[in-house]
């Protein structure tokens, strides 16, 4: 009988692509995949190592799930993910119930992983980060309907802050040609949704092109048929071009809504964090974007509680997102990750960073409440996602949505409806930051 192999990916969307690489290679190895933990005699579990609470929730998972060697069918838990890149001997001298550690760069080698795992050959597997593979066949992890495109791995941005640049090395485009081939195979798989990803998508084909070639790969996306919607994450706003700012306005499948995170407006905070720009810079490209792409959804994620952040400068912030008024904004307090520049600084109190955070949160709650109401008696095109048994309303995304880190549209339908389907909705209150409504012709 083939090995029944689990799988639990932590962290963001660029690793769980990762990890549906490793299923597919598992899954064409002969190893049956299984969804029940309670089932699995190998679980994988593709760890995240960002933030200290990442890594926290990494090892909460590992010794949740080491129960069931006692419990279950569980013979063996392999980590695989940042966590076991960065801290690969420190996990197999300090956590026992890792049975396996695979760094990045093995992780085309999970078939002979799990092999010398389970015959408990080897425990640590090590290999350049850049053997890390960036195509092959996926299980896809999500509902069918969307899929991650990942298109490069890496950064080269190398911020302060951030330790991905010493987790996965440095940015690897992947060829234009692979990228838009998989995109096609995922469309006649009944992908509707391509969801853009990399570390900075913005900078894409820079290492392999000589240039930026974000909008390129974009123009050849769109003329791929059955997929609907283009979604665009990560895009650094020093590199949002006037030639990227057309693409996305002219190409009727690339939704209407860019993820820019900015981290902060203050120009001297931003040179501390080795980032570009400052609040004009800033306030002129977002007036350009918006002029250009009348309805366009900005995403941004801002960080609180940097060490070079004072008073002033967080009300400097403060005032910026209130002027702004992005639809769609996260907010991180500030924690700092060993091996980075900034974790050598003078650190605030970790009140006031959280208390920061929560001040500029609120705020934004109002700024959303106040977006999401001026919707009202707009129609809009609506993935349906389900149907909610308890307020008896189907529920999906539209363009203003992301995947898991944005709002829902709930409404009601004249029939019975079909996940990954499009519906017209005419939009008529809130749920609190969501939308309700009703199907309309």
């Amino acid at each position: 009988m083939a090995i029944k192999i689990g799988m639990a990916s932590l962290g963001c969307p660029k690793n769980q692509v990762d990890a549906e690489i490793m299923l597919a290679t598992l899954e064409n190895a002969g190893y049956e995949l299984v969804a029940d933990e309670n089932e699995a005699e190998v679980i994988i579990v593709n760890t995240c190592g960002f933030i200290e609470s990442a890594k926290q929730e990494s090892i909460d998972t590992i010794l949740d799930l080491a129960s069931l060697k006692d419990e279950g069918n569980l013979k063996k838990i392999i980590v695989t993910g940042c966590l076991a890149q960065r801290y690969s001997n420190d996990l197999a001298e300090n956590i026992p119930e890792c049975d396996g550690i695979v760094c990045l760069g093995k992780n085309g080698d999970i078939v002979d992983v799990i092999q010398k795992v389970l015959a408990d050959e080897q425990k640590v597997f090590e290999a350049p980060v850049c053997d890390m593979p960036l195509d092959g066949d996926r299980v896809l992890c999500n509902e069918p309907y969307f899929a991650y495109l990942k298109i490069s791995e890496g950064c080269n941005n190398r911020c302060t802050y951030c330790a991905i640049p010493g987790i996965r090395g440095e940015m690897r485009s992947r060829p234009m040609e692979e990228i838009v081939a998989e995109a096609k195979v995922l469309a006649n798989r009944g992908v509707k949704e391509l969801v853009v990803v990399a570390q900075d998508t913005t900078r894409y084909g820079e290492d392999i092109y000589g240039a930026l070639m974000l909008p390129e790969l974009l123009q050849k996306l769109c003329e791929i048929e059955n997929i609907k919607w283009i979604r665009i994450l990560y895009a650094y706003p020093n590199r949002i071009t006037d030639k990227l700012i057309e693409v996305i306005r002219d190409n009727e499948k690339i939704v209407k809504y860019l993820d820019m995170p900015i981290q902060h407006c203050n120009g001297d905070v931003l040179k501390s964090m080795n980032r570009p720009g400052n609040k004009e810079e800033l306030t002129t490209l977002i007036k350009k974007i918006r002029k250009e792409i009348p309805d366009i959804v900005l995403r941004s994620t801002v960080m609180v509680g940097f060490p070079t952040e004072g008073e002033k400068e967080f009300e400097e912030l403060c005032e910026f997102v209130k002027d702004i008024r992005f639809e769609r904004l996260g907010c991180f307090a500030y924690s700092p990750e060993e091996d980075t520049p900034a974790a050598e600084m003078e650190q605030l109190d970790e009140e006031i960073c959280i208390n920061r955070q929560e001040i500029l949160m609120s705020q934004q709650t109002l700024i959303a409440e106040s977006i999401a109401e001026e919707m009202s008696g707009k129609r809009l095109d609506v993935l349906v996602e389900g149907y909610d048994t308890y307020i008896k309303h189907f529920y999906g995304r539209c363009y203003m949505d992301a995947p898991d880190v944005d709002c829902k549209v709930f409404f009601t339908a004249k029939g019975k409806k079909q996940v990954g389907e499009f519906v017209k909705v005419e939009i008529t209150d809130t749920l609190d930051l969501d939308l309700l409504g009703k199907e309309c012709d």
